[in-house]
């Protein structure tokens, strides 16, 4: 198991953890929006320490980022496994072929 995979299952045993005990059951418990918010601040963070070269705040930023999605992804029970699954499906497609296909 990666680590983002170890991640993706804590993150789910969070979501009938006690808010008071857990971070991620705190998030999870503010509902969807809030995830996707906190998501988008990461993201924000993320492209800020792009731009600015850092690649140790990047790398930082980054994984916060990842751990923002998957929380955001839980809170819509979407799994790692389902976004995998998408991934390994668009594997070979050339990116302009996979948008052009969209609706």
């Amino acid at each position: 198991m990666t680590p983002l995979q170890r991640l993706a299952a804590t993150i789910e045993t969070r979501k009938s953890a006690d808010p008071q005990s857990s971070w991620t059951a705190k998030l999870l418990a503010k509902g969807p929006e809030k995830c996707a918010e906190k998501f988008g601040e990461e993201a924000i963070e993320a492209i800020i320490e792009a731009v600015k070269g850092d690649r140790d705040k990047l790398t930082s930023e980054a994984a916060d980022v990842l751990y923002h999605l998957l929380v955001m992804l839980a809170s819509r029970d979407v799994t790692l496994d389902m976004v995998l699954s998408e991934l390994a499906r668009r594997e070979g497609t050339s990116g302009l072929e996979e948008k052009a296909a969209r609706p």
